[in-house]
């Protein structure tokens, strides 16, 4: 991998924190499908990534086709499936997830993705030896699993199609993650930033294609009225500017200095922040097994940090 694990925990933390800034950002993006209950999930997505192609590529207009030129059949082969399964596939199922199953549940099952993607990681060349990482998903796994207690509790089980659905999205992240962090590895020449832009422009392009259907559903443009249309552009250009050119470039930046198996640990704090967004959404303090469950997860992130230290890497 283009990142060993002798990086010391020191010179990991400017990436740490650009993953919790990231994980801030994104957290925001759980609430925007409860803003916008009246849109179906096509819809939003459709929104979401035709505003953000279209601000990737205002940013990239200047400067940017000596980097488009630099790219290769298999670079943009690579931009169209990560434009398809991290954000538009990832973010329909996501939403009818929320919509449907409200936002503890797939809160908690994209939470699995620190263990998801470390596990991956793991069988990187170099990376950290499981049996290392063995306490940080141990403890990952027990806030989860709080968090899912907490949720049936409280809420009951979740639909069948629901739960699906989440399943669907976590396994889009997943594959997001993976393809993302190794490309970025392979292409040294093109910054973090320019990457997130390109996949915002190919976004776009195959948002674009899903637009007429999307505008089409229940009735087309006359389902809503004016300020309906007008609050859904507000909302969908803000989380396209924040979570996928703010927040990717964060991510973006962060995998150039942290292993992959750190980044799976990183991801936790997207659904830290959805779920105290979702706290103040639904203005309640957090319960004490959903306080404990925070705690568990942060240890989690702490003990992947420690694990990848100085000495302990490549050490079987």
């Amino acid at each position: 991998m283009f990142v060993t694990e002798r990086h010391s925990v020191s010179r990991a933390w400017p990436g740490i924190a650009a993953c919790i800034l990231a994980g801030a950002i994104w957290g925001l993006v759980f609430l925007a499908p409860r803003l916008a209950a009246d849109f179906s999930p096509l819809q939003l997505s459709a929104g979401r990534y035709v505003a953000y192609g279209l601000v990737a590529a205002a940013l990239l207009a200047r400067g940017g086709r000596r980097v488009v030129r630099s790219l290769r059949w298999r670079d943009w082969r690579t931009l169209a499936w990560l434009g398809l399964t991290g954000n538009i596939v990832y973010y329909v199922l996501l939403a009818w997830a929320i919509q449907h199953g409200g936002v503890a549940m797939p809160s908690f099952v994209i939470g699995l993705l620190p263990i998801a993607i470390t596990l991956v990681g793991s069988r990187e060349h170099g990376a950290v030896p499981l049996r290392r990482l063995a306490p940080s998903l141990l403890l990952s796994a027990a806030g989860l699993a709080c968090t899912g207690w907490q949720s049936l509790n409280t809420q009951g089980l979740a639909s069948l199609p629901a739960l699906l659905c989440a399943c669907g999205a976590l396994a889009c992240w997943t594959v997001y993650v993976v393809i993302n962090s190794r490309a970025l590895g392979r292409l040294p020449h093109v910054s973090s930033h320019d990457w997130s832009l390109l996949i915002g422009i190919v976004t776009g392009g195959e948002a674009l294609l899903l637009l007429a259907p999307a505008v089409g559903i229940d009735g087309g443009l006359g389902v809503h009225d004016g300020a309906a249309w007008l609050r859904f552009a507000g909302l969908s250009g803000a989380v396209a500017v924040l979570a996928s050119v703010v927040g990717n470039a964060l991510w973006n930046r962060a995998s150039r200095v942290l292993p992959l198996t750190m980044m799976g640990q990183m991801i936790v704090f997207e659904s830290l922040f959805a779920s105290l967004y979702g706290f103040l959404w639904e203005r309640r303090w957090p319960a004490p097994l959903e306080v404990l469950a925070l705690v568990l997860l942060v240890a989690g992130v702490a003990a992947c940090a420690a694990a990848h230290g100085p000495g302990r890497a490549g050490r079987r």
